[in-house]
């Protein structure tokens, strides 16, 4: 359960609270009545959700690099939170490939740099670091992965946020426990959800191509992943939050957030899906992709359910659904797209009680 009156007036840093899936976390603390701050580097779409839902109204934003220490020390410690979320990423894949120093840069050391800011703050009692399901070393296997899992990755993103949990390791043993701060990493799955404009990605791809009427190109098809609805893991980070708070010495460790097993499906299962949608849509095989990428993917979330009672609530046909709603919500009449994502918020939450 997400506990509203543990969250009204805590003061809550979030970095990349620009992107897609922090502008959802963002939206969802203010509505909980959080005391927010946020640092980021400027929303690199157009649209973005982060200005579709005019969040920079709402609360003290820092538009800043995460591997400027110096900019982020004093942001962080001036503002003194109790809670940090740490979201800000180089987070495609394929853009790893293209410019591997600065994914290395931002998700390695720019989580280095978070953590030892962390260790000025007075106040500051939880922290969560948001890495990936990619952290693993992937051997294509066909079960799920848990927690205890090593950490890897071939392609320099994956490696990255591998190296992003390492650090944070690191910093829990060497200095955060001897201060008594909670700090865990957080490993959620495909994230999908409305107001992702990425490039690059499967749902974001489908919907420019499909609503342009034009004929969209997929590369590995069979590929399996863990997609989830961007409430599902946002709900089990406000949750391992809380507990952190209570219980560090229990709390700190990683937390895997996946889907229910059922919902780890084919890019090609996932495009025939949104097809329906666009009856007239067309689709191909792009086969001359010279990034590689692991066939398969999924979690084992058998910990988050245990400890935290949480699962997910929605499924994968559920989500794509409300992925579709949301955007031709968003088409009829951007300005009301921040009411319809809090309702959309309030509808999630009636689930969970």
């Amino acid at each position: 359960m997400i506990n509203k009156n543990f969250w009204h007036g805590k003061k809550v840093f979030l970095t990349g609270h620009t992107g897609f899936k922090g502008s959802w976390l963002s939206l969802w603390l203010l509505k909980l009545g959080a005391d927010l701050k946020g640092y980021s580097l400027k929303p690199n779409t157009n649209p973005s959700i982060y200005n579709s839902l005019k969040l920079d109204e709402n609360f003290e934003s820092d538009i800043n690099d995460i591997r400027e220490f110096d900019k982020l020390k004093k942001s962080v410690t001036s503002f003194n939170p109790d809670i940090l979320f740490h979201m800000a990423a180089q987070p495609l894949v394929r853009n790893s490939y293209k410019n591997p120093l600065y994914t290395f840069e931002t998700n390695t050391m720019g989580t280095a740099n978070l953590l030892e800011v962390c260790k000025f703050c007075t106040n500051l009692k939880t922290i969560i670091i948001v890495t990936t399901d990619k952290c693993y070393e992937n051997d294509d296997r066909s079960s799920a992965y848990i927690e205890t899992d090593a950490m890897g990755g071939k392609d320099p993103y994956s490696a990255s946020k591998g190296c992003a949990e390492l650090i944070t390791s690191s910093y829990r043993h060497s200095f955060l426990n001897e201060l008594k701060k909670g700090i865990s990493s957080v490993r959620a799955g495909n994230v999908i959800g409305g107001g992702d404009w990425s490039k690059d990605r499967l749902i974001p791809d489908i919907l420019r191509s499909f609503e342009e009427g034009k004929k969209l190109s997929i590369r590995n098809p069979d590929a399996i992943r863990p997609w989830q609805y961007i409430l599902d893991p946002l709900c089990g980070y406000l949750m391992l939050a809380q507990n952190l708070c209570e219980d560090f010495e229990n709390f700190s460790t990683p937390f895997n957030f996946g889907p229910k097993i059922q919902d780890s499906k084919s890019v090609k299962w996932i495009v025939e899906k949104m097809s329906n949608y666009w009856p007239s849509s067309q689709w191909d095989i792009f086969a001359n992709d010279s990034f590689a990428e692991s066939q398969h993917l999924t979690l084992n979330a058998d910990k988050a359910k245990k400890l935290l009672k949480w699962d997910p609530k929605v499924s994968l046909e559920e989500s794509l659904d409300k992925i579709y709603k949301w955007h031709k919500a968003f088409k009829i009449d951007p300005k009301k797209i921040k009411d319809f994502s809090i309702s959309e918020i309030e509808e999630y939450e009636t689930i969970l009680n």
